[in-house]
């Protein structure tokens, strides 16, 4: 019998399939699992063996990521990031020292902002000038639906007051019509398409900063949630990671989702098709097509079924009730083509109307095809009528959680229930309400428009607020009902994004055959506090038996 190169022993396991760690060694021989169980592991330990005691710590599968931009994060970590920041003056002090970091840089981009910082959530073009005026900037916020822009980048692009807003996006305007310095959704475009795209280099370099930033979470895999021209990237990301794999120096596991073009026609399907086809390997496979079929809540661009509201009164415009990107009908056609070729739809939906759409056309696909075709996902989910929670077993449908977003945080209480009303506020991340109608959840980060801590993550599904001391805390439980259990918001990072990627027969378990992606954390989380489950921290990272990431303090 063959010596087990690692043997993790002595500790509690989360091993994908329970609701509960339980006490379990470990044994993996190079790239697998092969013994589970004190006798099978002692039997096949021998003098070479690295033996990993877990007293105190908790093993549990690598983590899932089921949408996240890592090529977009890691070029926003190498660039303009304000992503560490909380106010206005935090923001304007990285930009500033950026600028004179970077003198020859001619256009200044970046991201990583967060609308609550500014008053009515929208930053002014004067800001950025009064820090650089000859050079072009725009600077993405956190979720990148808008883009905070200095007059240059106005200039450049042509934007005056006489400018319409775009079909899809809006532009920030004075009382006098002038703009302001906030470009929303499609609007963004008007200055991002004149900014220099990122070369092949710049994004390779991204990527493994991206892969250094996850592993260090634990995250061992991932779907990339947009692969193709959105945010003025190409489709040589696909090259990118193509490479990088080859290279060896990608070691995830990788499955990703070509982006829609909104405005392009019925040619794409065949044309992503194509792409798709030649890339269904091992490590790295497009299964997937990414449609977004709304905006967001705070610029007013999320699909709602009844109007946003002004702040401050109980009523609306009867025309404000945000963007559907595609037509209903339209999204149904394009969803039952891809269904009955046996492709997966993943679509960003956060609006009730924009949810309640996107089931309609999964819905249509079924009618169509039966119910053979994959598992389709719909991100974020922000607002979900009541009516439509059991539609997602019904058709099933996977829920695409981003956790962290279910709270009282500043854009929460300021710029978003203001603008939905306290009826829609209680429909928000209806987490616990899907799984209870026998839903699936699935869960990502979304990052970089916030951190990928899967920790951070699930401590607020599990709580509905943010950790004591973390500057977005709020002393109230945010829709407490829609709390989960740690262990089924674990299980959505683990085998939950196995399931919704096509992994799971060897992936998100730790059984005997399956592939060595594990992480050991600092704690069992489950025997703490759960107001403590977000102090969680990654000890070591395995990805196919191999240590890529292990924490400087590790033993």
């Amino acid at each position: 019998m063959e010596q087990i190169a690692l043997a993790f022993v002595g500790g509690h396991v989360f091993d994908g399939s329970g609701a509960d760690p339980v006490i379990l060694d470990v044994g993996v021989l190079g790239d697998r699992i092969v013994a589970v169980g004190e006798a099978d592991v002692a039997a096949r330990t021998g003098a070479d063996t690295r033996v990993i005691d877990l007293t105190g710590k908790l093993l549990l599968p690598g983590i899932i990521d089921s949408h996240v931009h890592p090529i977009e994060g890691g070029l926003e970590r190498l660039g303009c990031d304000l992503s560490g920041g909380w106010t206005r003056e935090d923001y304007l002090e990285t930009v500033s020292a950026y600028v004179a970091a970077h003198p020859d840089t001619e256009w200044i981009l970046g991201g990583g902002w967060q609308m609550a910082a500014f008053p009515g959530g929208f930053p002014l073009a004067a800001d950025l000038d009064a820090i650089c005026s000859d050079r072009p900037m725009a600077i993405s916020n956190r979720d990148h639906h808008s883009t905070w822009v200095n007059s240059e980048a106005l200039r450049r692009a042509g934007i005056t007051r006489d400018t319409p807003d775009p079909a899809d996006g809006t532009i920030e305007r004075d009382s006098d019509g002038h703009p302001t310095g906030t470009l929303h959704e499609g609007a963004r475009m008007l200055v991002l398409r004149l900014a220099p795209e990122p070369t092949a280099t710049d994004m390779r370099a991204a990527l493994l900063a991206a892969q250094e930033y996850l592993h260090a979470f634990g995250i061992t895999a991932w779907q990339d949630a947009l692969i193709g021209d959105y945010g003025n990237h190409s489709s040589q990301e696909v090259h990118v990671y193509r490479a990088a794999f080859d290279s060896g120096e990608l070691h995830a596991r990788v499955n990703g989702a070509l982006w829609w073009d909104r405005e392009g026609g019925a040619e794409q399907i065949a044309e992503l098709e194509a792409v798709r086809a030649e890339h269904q390997g091992d490590d790295f496979r497009l299964t997937t097509v990414k449609i977004m079929q709304d905006g967001v809540v705070e610029n007013k661009t999320a699909a709602v079924s009844a109007p946003y509201l002004a702040p401050g009164c109980a009523c609306g415009d009867a025309s404000d009730t945000g963007i559907s990107f595609i037509e209903p009908a339209e999204l149904a056609r394009i969803v039952t083509a891809f269904d009955a070729r046996g492709v997966q739809l993943h679509f960003h939906a956060i609006g009730d109307r924009g949810v309640a759409e996107c089931l309609d056309a999964v819905a249509a696909a079924r009618a169509a095809n039966g119910d053979t075709g994959p598992t389709h996902h719909i991100a974020h989910l922000q607002v979900v009528r009541p009516a439509d929670l059991p539609r997602f077993a019904e058709h099933r449908v996977a829920a695409n959680m981003q956790p962290l977003w279910a709270s009282y945080d500043p854009q929460m209480v300021d710029l978003n229930v203001p603008l939905i009303g306290a009826e829609r506020a209680g429909w928000q991340y209806p987490f616990r309400s899907i799984l209870e109608h026998g839903g699936q959840l699935v869960a990502g980060s979304d990052w970089p428009v916030t951190t990928a801590d899967p920790w951070l993550g699930m401590h607020v599904a599990v709580n509905r607020q943010h950790p004591d001391g973390h500057p977005d805390r709020n002393a109230r439980v945010f829709v407490p009902e829609q709390r989960l259990e740690l262990g089924e918001a674990l299980r959505a990072y683990t085998r939950g994004g196995a399931e919704i990627n096509g992994w799971d027969h060897e992936q998100g378990a730790i059984v005997p055959g399956a592939i060595a992606d594990l992480v050991i954390v600092d704690r069992n989380p489950f025997l703490g506090p759960i107001e403590e489950i977000a102090a969680t921290t990654t000890v070591e990272t395995f990805s196919r038996g191999r240590s890529v990431y292990r924490a400087a303090q590790a033993s």
